[in-house]
């Protein structure tokens, strides 16, 4: 990347963070905990610079809002437990949930002890997926949002790891991030991690590769190849964090990521105090944003199942606008009922996901049937789509 090119992508990145109004912010467990449980140090230092970016203005005049999406209660469970002589061994789901339901109290009466300090009032949130995946209530969940922001209230956010089931759990909490940056319809994600940014290459197989400041492009980026390992306390490592971004780039979204433990680096970053010469990672937003609606159908739920199409059928989509239809079709794998997601595929490329207007029953009678097949084994009353257009989302961050 020329010297001109890196230029203007800092000039959009300080354009983004100046805009910002609505921010998205994620922090980890390897930020905010240790091996004795939570780290009120790096609490304290986080609730500082963000009561003071909420004290600030974007350049619209609008004063800033922000949600914390928090990790954290099953680090602080676990040490609660150990200090009364309940080690847990093997880390079950079980005990998982239950060192949750442990710490999810201690965690969030550390947080409300640090944002007191500045006058800050906090609400909790617990979320399971199915609060997306039901649009009744993601949009009552907009709403209470939308409602605390108007009290001038932080919502802190976390996973109700507790009663989560594995159907409905997001699997990190950088994927609950990506999906409240919807939600919230939030313009700025940031993800305070306890790594100083994104590296060119793993690091576990080249740990002298370099930081990058800026990802132009995270559509193009392999994000497996350059991924290490999940970081020891954390259930999501570096590999999350970028798919969450490709994820919300596609809304038209910017993702900084930047150290967590680091002091004042949220603040340096807005230019509100000294910055070294690397401050982290700007992960540009994609140039043609996707609807907000496309965005949920996309990622509500996990793909329930998967549909592999030829060749024809994927150069329709890919380059043609088309919708998805039965001729294209030549397997289906998975049980899935009529209106869940699957994943389009042809050979080893994943195409996107779709909102399936049959079953997998029924779609695997009609494998490669023109329309005038299926009418003769469905009767008339059926789908010309198997997938309409309106419905699916290519290059879907899955």
């Amino acid at each position: 990347m020329s010297q001109n090119s890196k230029n203007a992508l800092a000039t959009q990145r300080a354009c983004h963070l100046g805009k910002a109004r609505m921010l998205v912010i994620k922090v980890g467990s390897a930020v905010i905990s240790g091996p004795d449980g939570l780290d009120l140090s790096s609490m304290a230092n986080i609730a500082a610079q963000i009561s003071a970016l909420c004290y600030t203005r974007a350049d619209s005049g609008a004063r800033r809002r922000a949600i914390l999406v928090t990790s954290g209660a099953v680090a602080a469970g676990r040490a609660c437990l150990a200090a009364c002589g309940k080690k847990l061994e093997k880390y079950s789901l079980a005990q998982k949930q239950a060192a949750a339901a442990v710490g999810q109290g201690l965690l969030m009466e550390a947080w409300t002890n640090v944002f007191k300090s500045h006058a800050m009032p906090v609400a909790q949130i617990l979320l399971t997926r199915d609060d997306f995946r039901s649009r009744e209530r993601f949009l009552n969940a907009r709403n209470t949002f939308s409602e605390l922001q108007s009290f001038e209230v932080l919502p802190i956010v976390n996973e109700n790891d507790t009663v989560s089931v594995s159907e409905l759990k997001f699997g990190d909490n950088d994927c609950l991030s990506s999906l409240l940056v919807n939600l919230a319809e939030a313009d700025l994600f940031i993800n305070l991690t306890s790594a100083p940014g994104v590296k060119a290459d793993n690091p576990q197989t080249n740990p002298d590769a370099p930081f990058l400041e800026i990802i132009e492009d995270i559509s193009s980026l392999e994000i497996r190849k350059i991924c290490g390992e999940k970081t020891a306390s954390g259930s999501g490592g570096m590999y999350s964090k970028l798919l969450s971004a490709r994820r919300v780039s596609q809304l038209g979204v910017g993702t900084l990521i930047i150290p967590g433990r680091k002091k004042d680096a949220l603040l340096a970053a807005f230019g509100l105090a000294p910055a070294d010469e690397f401050n982290g990672t700007w992960v540009c937003p994609a140039a043609h944003a996707i609807s907000s609606r496309k965005f949920w159908l996309a990622y509500q739920s996990n793909p329930a199942g998967l549909v592999e199409i030829d060749n024809g059928a994927a150069n329709a989509l890919a380059n043609h606008g088309a919708s998805l239809l039965p001729g294209g079709i030549t397997s289906v794998e998975g049980v899935f009922p009529r209106g869940a997601i699957v994943e389009i595929r042809s050979g080893a490329q994943v195409l996107g996901v779709g909102l399936t207007n049959y079953n997998s029953a029924i779609l695997k009678k009609i494998i490669g049937l023109k329309r005038h097949e299926v009418a003769a084994i469905l009767g008339q009353a059926h789908y010309p789509e198997v997938v309409h257009r309106d419905n699916m989302l290519l290059h879907a961050a899955i």
